[in-house]
């Protein structure tokens, strides 16, 4: 989140799309609530589904799966032609009067791709900046010019009308007209309105972009670093966030930190690849202090090494190669992976292809589970499985797991506040803490590198791992948590003098300012630098006094970076330092007292000093973003698995999506499927055969991929079977009625899956550019282990990923149902 739950409160529109989330994160609805009882907030929703936040909406409008950049487009180009832009803010604060290479072209130029494709990937040379001579990029503040952003950005979207928008969506132009003219609103200074999404954005071939138009019709309005507005991601899992803060990602290392490349050979190309430059004397280029938190991480990690030679103890991963879900299947099925740890996983139910990724376990040496309870993946070798345990060479070992409340640590929540929990009760039987499962690893690997030796025994044997309560045995195997914690926060290494004053060897590093780039400092991940001091965690804190009234609650835990509990504040005032919106005032510049107040400023200096987007090397929010892989500007393009052809343009799918290898396509697919194995795993299917679009949710009485709930009696009996919902009309065509076995079948499973049908009047069929088309809709919770089971949903799903974060097509995919003759 930009913002945090509190902030939802102070929102004028809010607009939740792609998440339900008067079901999925009810919590959030206080807030929601609090907004239009105390300020008159109007809410909007939108979603293929009538859900529970559509009951509760003043605005709701439907749409087809997959088309988010397609409405968001159409909002876009209507703020654009209506002029429901905050002018002042767009010159001002983001890259809007940037020029752009003259040679760069755009979908609208070149039938629906960007200048530079080359096969499956983008040279970029054309996505760039024009410079001055001081290498900053040249600017018409006019916002006239054709290469500068803004005209540019209005060209794109020029193509989103409200027909063609609605014939892509099968939405209503009456509607979307309503919705736009209300979101659009909130360009008035004083006036604010936040988005709220979730997993039905991001589970997208082009997921990444979906987020992406969030933040250029944010920054179009000005919704941006100020009070009840950003763009706030309602997370799948309650510490996704602090998981993501902590590298659990394949591409990063702790606090964003990027994970080395092969070409990265020397420390010193790592840092010249990672630390950007910027000539521009207003922009802070935080990035630049990347030498910092690189050189300190590894001296947390190897706090006797140089990080010369540190460096080299981490695995490189080769450039053109990624490491995200879909490639783990494709290596474990290959054999190239020989043992996996799972920990709080449950891939055999939540990964796409789930009888791929089964079979893709069986190819295993070694499977570790760790859970609270026997998970489908720690039995996937039994017969409920559908498997001959005979077969199976796979040697599986189930670690229990202490829960939530069994063990003592931090979980950050999706508005960056590390809050600190304490052990309520011990673990039952066997069961053991995480913190404790990877001390005891470490300790054994270690002992077994100090007798046997082994290959390049370094990185092992260098290992800091001192967190031993006070007054223990520094080679206690059960670490504290909060000594961990005061290594993530870091300290000094040696008695320093930074600015004239001095700090001793053991002294907590007080601001992520303070690292150094020499070795004198460690810190395990450097934005949580300032959440333990000498004397406190702050963590722990729990004052709930609120001098602001605006819920930044200061002193209760702690948010990074710095305690900032809204992102980029500098751009919620003018260039005088006055906020846009009196009533709701985020920060203010005191002309008297020199000083910023209010929430933890972004970035130093006095108003106009600085440009307010301080992570970005030029200073300035991106409507224009040449980092992305698959398009500086959102656009749209059709799920892998349509029925309906991209009416923009010719490119139907992103050309650059992340594609499953065809080898390996042929090694774990269906040897039965007559189709052959490239349809099992993209699906090109027969539009006749799998006519009905599918999607996957979750509803409130089941978590996840289930190993949470379907294993307690009373949520089991809250929902205790597997279902597929569909509309009426479908279900008359069909001859289903409620209640009755169904079965659903893709290209990838035409044995299918079955599931009760759930017959109700929330999904309805689009109209999509003249031509019906059904919808449905199924759990994606259930599986064959627990106390109640239920078919696995993402049996059906494909293996396929967006350009830049891998992360699967879950929600929208083709399928076919029909009723089961008994």
């Amino acid at each position: 989140m930009t913002n945090h739950w509190n902030d939802i409160q102070h929102a004028d529109v809010i607009m939740i799309l792609g998440s339900n989330a008067a079901e999925n994160h009810p919590i959030s609805f206080k807030y929601v609530n609090l907004a239009r009882e105390k300020r008159g907030a109007k809410l909007i929703n939108v979603d293929p589904r009538f859900t529970r936040t559509s009951a509760t909406a003043d605005k709701y409008a439907r749409l087809r799966s997959g088309t988010d950049i397609a409405f968001i487009g159409g909002m876009i180009n209507y703020a654009l032609q209506q002029g429901r832009i905050q002018k002042d803010y767009v010159v001002n604060y983001t890259n809007a009067a940037f020029l752009v290479n003259p040679d760069f072209k755009g979908p609208a130029d070149l039938d629906g791709v960007f200048s530079g494709l080359n096969g499956n990937k983008y040279d970029k040379a054309t996505w760039s900046y024009q410079l001055d001579e001081n290498g900053v990029p040249k600017k018409d503040t006019t916002l006239q010019d054709p290469n500068c952003v803004f005209q540019l950005l209005k060209r794109h979207y020029a193509r989103y009308d409200m027909e063609t928008v609605c014939k892509i969506t099968g939405g209503d132009s009456k509607e979307y007209e309503e919705i736009y003219d209300l979101y659009t609103s909130t360009c008035s200074p004083e006036k604010s309105g936040t988005i709220m999404y979730a997993m039905g954005t991001t589970q997208h071939t082009y997921g990444s972009q979906n987020v992406r138009a969030f933040a250029v019709l944010q920054l179009l309005l000005g919704n941006i670093g100020v009070a009840g507005g950003g763009i706030n991601a309602l997370r799948g899992e309650s510490n996704v966030q602090g998981s993501t803060d902590h590298a659990a990602l394949f591409h990063i290392l702790p606090g964003y930190l990027q994970a080395p490349k092969a070409s990265q050979q020397t420390y010193q190309k790592y840092l010249e690849d990672n630390t950007p430059k910027n000539s521009d004397p207003k922009s802070v280029n935080w990035w630049g202090n990347y030498p910092k938190y690189a050189t300190s991480l590894l001296k947390a990690w190897w706090r006797d090494v140089d990080p010369e030679k540190s460096y080299d103890y981490i695995g490189k991963y080769d450039d053109d190669v990624n490491y995200s879900t879909i490639p783990i299947i494709e290596q474990m099925a290959s054999g190239k992976i020989k043992g996996l740890f799972c920990w709080g996983q449950n891939p055999a139910v939540g990964c796409p292809s789930t009888r791929l990724v089964r079979r893709a376990l069986a190819k295993l040496d070694w499977l570790v589970a760790i859970d609270l309870w026997e998970t489908e993946t720690a039995a996937f070798w039994q017969p409920e499985a559908g498997v001959d345990p005979a077969s199976i060479k796979t040697e599986v070992f189930l670690l229990p797991a202490a829960a939530s409340m069994e063990k003592e640590g931090s979980i950050s929540n999706s508005g960056r506040w590390a809050q600190w929990r304490w052990k309520a009760t011990e673990p039952p039987g066997d069961a053991r803490d995480d913190l404790y499962i990877m001390s005891e690893l470490v300790h054994r690997v270690k002992h077994l590198y100090e007798k046997e030796s082994g290959v390049f025994p370094e990185p092992i044997l260098s290992l800091s791992w001192d967190y031993a309560k006070a007054g223990m045995d520094p080679s206690a195997h059960h670490p504290d948590p909060r000594e961990v914690a005061k290594e993530i926060n870091g300290f000094f290494l040696k008695d320093v003098v930074i600015n004239g004053t001095a700090y001793k060897a053991g002294q907590m590093v007080p601001s992520f300012a303070l690292l150094q780039a020499d070795g004198s400092t460690c810190s395990g991940c450097w934005i949580y630098c300032n959440s333990v001091t000498d004397t406190e965690n702050r963590l722990m804190r729990r004052d709930n006094s609120d001098p602001t009234g605006l819920g930044f609650y200061h002193n209760w835990a702690w948010c990074w970076p710095v305690n900032r509990r809204i992102i980029y504040n500098r751009a919620s005032v003018d260039l005088n330092g006055k906020p846009w919106a009196k009533d709701k005032p985020v920060i203010w510049w005191d002309g008297l007292k020199k000083t910023w107040l209010g929430d933890v400023p972004d970035g130093g200096g006095a108003p106009g000093a600085v440009h307010p987007f301080i992570m970005v090397n030029h200073g300035h929010g991106q409507l224009f973003s040449p980092g992305m892989t698959d398009g500086p500007f959102p656009e749209h393009y059709e799920p892998l698995e349509s029925q309906v052809p991209n009416l923009l343009s010719k490119q139907q799918e992103s050309p650059v999506i992340a594609r499953y290898d065809k080898a390996v396509q042929e090694k774990v697919c269906d040897p039965m499927l007559v189709e052959g194995a490239a349809a099992c795993v993209f699906g090109s299917p027969d539009k006749d055969r799998f006519p009905i679009y599918c999607t996957t949710y979750r509803v409130t009485e089941h978590w996840q991929a289930g190993q949470m709930t379907r294993w307690l009696p009373w949520l089991g009996e809250l929902v205790p079977h597997m279902f597929v919902e569909m509309s009426e009309e479908l279900a008359k065509e069909k001859q289903i009625r409620n209640g009755e076995v169904v079965r659903i079948t893709s290209i990838r499973n035409q044995e299918g899956i079955l599931a009760h049908a759930m017959v109700t009047p929330r999904f309805k069929p689009f109209t999509v550019n003249g031509q019906t088309l059904h919808q449905v809709g199924m759990l994606w919770h259930f599986g064959y282990k627990g106390r109640v089971t239920g078919a696995i949903a993402n049996d059906l799903t494909p293996l396929v990923g967006d350009a830049n974060t891998m992360i699967p097509e879950y929600k929208a995919f083709l399928v076919n149902i029909e009723k089961v003759r008994r």
